[in-house]
């Protein structure tokens, strides 16, 4: 599930009670760590028999390229796992809208909104169903869930979309 109500507290807390709405986004990867494990083993058995066949034909130095194909194939998962460390949180309080941004390395960027001044939008597609969420108020305007599949997305806008009507009447 990439998305989920959880309590987020207000830094003060005596501002208020617990938000109307809360989840937290974060990008799905398919592949676990038992998965990346067993892939890998299959992946250098595979470029080293390779690359032992290769040199036994007399092509050696194809047997280097095998390992840095190995390398390389490594590499782009390691930074597709760094990637999904990012997430999103959002909570929607009577008089507050709170978007936190936490990237892979830590980093938090926080936006606050006035929720009955904030519209929540969507981009569709006839075909793929909606391709961008964005929130704008305040004279700005900032998407959100954008690593989110379309069925994920789908769902997390009307759950979002009906929390921030909700707290606008």
């Amino acid at each position: 599930m990439t998305h989920r109500n959880n309590p987020i507290s207000r830094q003060d807390p005596d501002e208020g009670k617990d938000p109307v709405f809360a989840a937290r986004l974060f990008p799905h990867r398919s592949l676990g760590k038992s998965g990346f494990v067993l892939l890998m083993a299959f992946i250098g058995l595979t470029c080293f028999i390779s690359g032992l066949l290769f040199w036994s034909i007399g092509a050696w130095p194809i047997f280097g390229f095998f390992g840095l194909d190995f390398l390389a194939i490594w590499i782009a998962f390691k930074l597709n796992y760094r990637s999904a460390r990012r997430s999103e949180e959002i909570a929607i309080w009577r008089d507050d809208l709170l978007v936190r941004r936490i990237s892979p390395s830590g980093t938090i960027d926080e936006q606050r909104f006035n929720p009955a001044w904030t519209r929540f939008g969507v981009d569709r597609h006839d075909e793929i169903g909606i391709t961008r969420m964005f929130l704008r108020g305040d004279g700005r305007e900032i998407t959100l869930g954008d690593f989110l599949n379309p069925p994920d997305r789908e769902s997390f806008s009307r759950e979002f979309g009906a929390a921030l009507a909700s707290v606008k009447s």
